[in-house]
């Protein structure tokens, strides 16, 4: 009954641009002086189905070993990204299958005489990205011959990368890889390693026992690398900072090289995923003109929200999304996956509307349909 009542008092009111509701950071989201006006958030431990989530798309592509540059070509399919949501949402780190809450990339253990090792990838579908700040929660996988990635793409030469190879991390250490690849890497033969935008860090723990925080902040003329809110390392030579629009991935593979991934794996290896929080500006005109028609004429200290640090190893439902927060929508005219519409809200500034259009005339058909 409060839904139809809803529905009449937008209808009395013309519902179009006509307010129904406060909303805060309509002129985008902080990080220290720099505003973005973008958003993507999503929680894997909520989703139920990877394959239904609007804001992801799972990839399926094969390439030969010789393309792939190691003794096992590579082949990514939807079989091997699994989602395994909390049994109880913000309570509860377990997953529904009793392994820790999130979505799993698998690297398949190759049977015998299988020239190909079937591998994960998950995109964005946004392509649109251009400077921000992303962050994903990740617990690497401890089985040996593996390269879990997280990182921004455009092509083999525009490339913003935070990479850990299984082979490297021990009971008290966990180096991570820091890479921008650039035309650099191209001329080296796709090795960036001895490039002016490699670096290995060690990090202070087993990143295979629990969820880490690995964050990049990306603009012009700088990328700075960051684990669990603490700064690890700057990059500086503009030359090589990407500056064109581009996607975050999620990958978990396998080719056999020992100069880098290792492998294959002897037993099927797995990576979970938690989330993934992006704060950025896009390159398409259309969102740039719904961000002046959202941010005109706001004022006053909640039409920008900052973006909170993360401080230490993210916990069970410690970890903030502007799109779970209670007390106001703080997500407007943005792309956040609802499970329930099974679509994503805020492609356009008029999306919360139609969505409210669709709920509303399904609802009104029904009573009127009861009438008669």
């Amino acid at each position: 009954m409060t839904t139809l009542w809803t529905c009449l008092l937008l209808i009395a009111l013309g519902f179009i641009g006509v307010p129904v509701a406060n909303a805060d950071c309509e002129c985008g989201y902080s990080l220290n002086s720099t505003v973005f006006t973008e958003l993507v958030e999503s929680d894997f431990t909520l989703s139920g189905n990877i394959t239904e989530n609007t804001d992801w798309v799972v990839q399926e592509w094969e390439v030969s070993k010789e393309a792939s540059k190691g003794p096992y070509g590579r082949n990514a399919q939807a079989k091997n990204v699994v989602s395994n949501p909390s049994v109880q949402h913000n309570v509860s780190a377990q997953g529904v299958n009793g392994d820790p809450a999130g979505l799993e990339l698998f690297v398949r253990r190759p049977d015998d005489n299988q020239d190909y090792i079937g591998v994960a990838e998950v995109d964005s579908r946004r392509t649109d990205m251009i400077y921000g700040t992303f962050r994903a929660g990740i617990k690497t996988t401890g089985v040996n011959g593996t390269c879990g990635a997280f990182f921004w793409y455009l092509n083999d030469t525009q490339e913003i990368d935070m990479e850990f190879l299984s082979s490297q991390i021990t009971a008290n250490s966990s180096p991570i890889n820091l890479v921008l690849h650039s035309l650099l890497t191209e001329e080296r033969g796709g090795d960036a390693k001895n490039t002016p935008t490699f670096k290995v860090v060690s990090l202070p723990f087993a990143a295979d026992e629990g969820f880490h925080e690995y964050r990049f902040d990306w603009q012009p003329d700088k990328v700075s690398f960051y684990v669990d809110g603490i700064w690890l390392a700057d990059m500086t030579n503009s030359q090589y900072i990407p500056q064109s629009p581009g996607k975050i991935i999620l990958s978990h593979w396998s080719n056999g090289n020992p100069l880098w991934s290792g492998g294959p794996p002897e037993v099927d290896a797995k990576m979970t995923v938690s989330y993934v929080q992006g704060y950025f500006n896009s390159s398409l005109p259309s969102r740039h003109e719904d961000y002046q028609k959202r941010c005109k004429g706001r004022q006053g200290s909640l039409s920008i929200c900052p973006i909170p640090d993360q401080k230490g190893a993210p916990k069970v439902g410690a970890v903030h999304f502007f799109s779970q927060q209670a007390g106001g929508d703080k997500t407007p005219n943005q792309t956040v996956y609802d499970k329930h519409l099974l679509k994503s809200l805020g492609s356009g500034l008029t999306a919360g509307r139609d969505s409210w259009v669709l709920v509303c005339s399904v609802l009104l058909a029904s009573v009127m349909s009861l009438a008669l």
